[in-house]
């Protein structure tokens, strides 16, 4: 297993780390503290599925759509979509800071029958080992960052030229509040309490911002809207709370990229 570099990680929040490691042994209770994530999972897992078969120019509906692709899953906890991606035919790699949470999703993994690339590694360290993606599955993680422009850069910089990165995370308004920390943390009791940090949450626009000063080109924001009767996530045009955006790499290949 890959030790954490603390040095080449500088977007690496240590305590945001430590509140996900305490919990890696429930990443795959559906009933745990991970369960809103696993409500998200199949609203998520269809964006990214329709996206990269549009981006890529497959078929959606092909079981093995992603063969051939390598994908990144950075900051994949205990790998709720790194396993489902696996099996849609992508050369799969897990990072994550915690090795907790690397451990988990190994031994789920192994359990599986599944061949995913886990590592305790940060999206700097594998910068520096020169690794490139085809695409990289960046969700709900930089709300949990230091700096979420360098961590951005940073993994821009791992995609190959004319990659796509998707990222989701929470917008920084009064409905995600009431939705995200008072009704998941304190009131239903889905998350422990302070999970999550208001003022680390993004806009929309500022997320495209960050996006373009990474030197990629962010597509249109798309909404995940929750319904209570029916305890169910689906994607929708409302950004008020959860949201996701894709943005390709720019066509250009620079000099280091051609050798």
């Amino acid at each position: 297993m890959t030790k954490l570099d603390v040095n080449a990680a500088s977007s690496v929040d240590l305590d945001e780390i430590a509140k996900f490691s305490a919990m890696a042994a429930e990443w795959w209770d559906p009933h745990g503290k991970f369960k809103p994530l696993h409500r998200l999972n199949p609203a998520r897992l269809t964006f990214i599925r329709d996206t990269l078969a549009r981006h890529f120019k497959r078929d959606p509906r092909q079981p093995r759509l992603l063969d051939g692709l390598t994908i990144l899953d950075i900051g994949c906890g205990g790998g709720l979509l790194s396993e489902p991606l696996c099996r849609l035919g992508a050369t799969l790699t897990g990072a994550d800071a915690s090795s907790e949470n690397i451990q988990t999703a190994k031994i789920h993994a192994e359990a599986q029958g599944l061949n995913i690339n886990y590592q305790n590694i940060t999206a700097e360290a594998l910068t520096m080992a020169g690794k490139k993606y085809d695409a990289i599955i960046n969700m709900e993680v930089v709300e949990h960052t230091a700096d979420v422009q360098a961590f951005l850069s940073t993994c821009a910089s791992l995609l190959k030229p004319k990659g796509i990165m998707i990222v989701s995370t929470l917008n920084r308004t009064a409905k995600a509040y009431a939705m995200a920390i008072v009704g998941a943390e304190y009131v239903m009791n889905w998350l422990p309490r302070g999970t999550h940090d208001w003022d680390k949450f993004l806009k929309p626009s500022e997320l495209k911002q960050a996006l373009e000063e990474a030197g990629l080109t962010p597509q249109k924001p798309t909404g995940m809207s929750y319904n209570p009767l029916k305890d169910q996530w689906s994607l929708s045009d409302d950004v008020s709370v959860n949201y996701m955006i894709a943005a390709t790499k720019n066509d250009q290949v620079t000099r280091d990229e051609k050798s």
